[in-house]
């Protein structure tokens, strides 16, 4: 049984706006998170993390230094940890978690990768992204029996939204 939903795409096709909308569609309780780009004059310095419930953070930033790096970004292990990862907990019955992303950033946190196991693991579905490509940690997660990863384009996102109303049933099945 698949319970647990991923779009996966190139950047910036449209996964994060389109799990925004399903989730707006939907009759059911919901927790979580997504991440967001900063732009500061109109080039991106960064990513945030923000929280259903309102909190936010940083993901990675350019110029924040520290030890865990992707490319020019420095990630923010500890606002990982301590808003994305707590977001990912569910204290209503029927609740779907939204997890947008699991990339390379999010992952370099162990706390991250062992609370989503246990996430995908629960009654609860998973709505969320997946990085197209990544490592192995990431690559597992996309071949779980309980995971449908449906790749994201264009062309297809507009009837993406209408066609995973099985999210409003107690226990969707793909």
């Amino acid at each position: 049984m698949r319970k647990n939903l991923l779009f996966t795409g190139a950047p910036g096709c449209g996964k994060s706006t389109l799990i925004e909308r399903i989730i707006e569609e939907l009759d059911r309780p919901a927790c979580g998170f997504f991440t967001r780009e900063i732009r500061e004059r109109n080039i991106r310095v960064g990513f945030s993390i923000t929280t259903l419930d309102g909190r936010s953070g940083i993901l990675a930033r350019v110029g924040l230094g520290g030890p865990y790096k992707v490319g020019k970004y420095s990630v923010c292990i500890d606002d990982i940890e301590r808003i994305a990862v707590p977001s990912m907990s569910t204290e209503r019955d029927g609740e779907i978690v939204v997890v947008d992303e699991i990339g390379k950033m999010e992952c370099m946190s162990e706390l991250f990768r062992n609370t989503l196991i246990a996430t995908l693991d629960s009654d609860h579905p998973v709505i969320g992204s997946v990085a197209l490509r990544g490592n192995p940690f990431i690559e597992g997660i996309k071949r779980r029996n309980d995971v449908l990863v449906v790749t994201l384009t264009e062309e297809n996102r507009e009837q993406l939204v209408g066609l995973y109303s099985d999210f409003n049933k107690r226990r969707p099945e793909f």
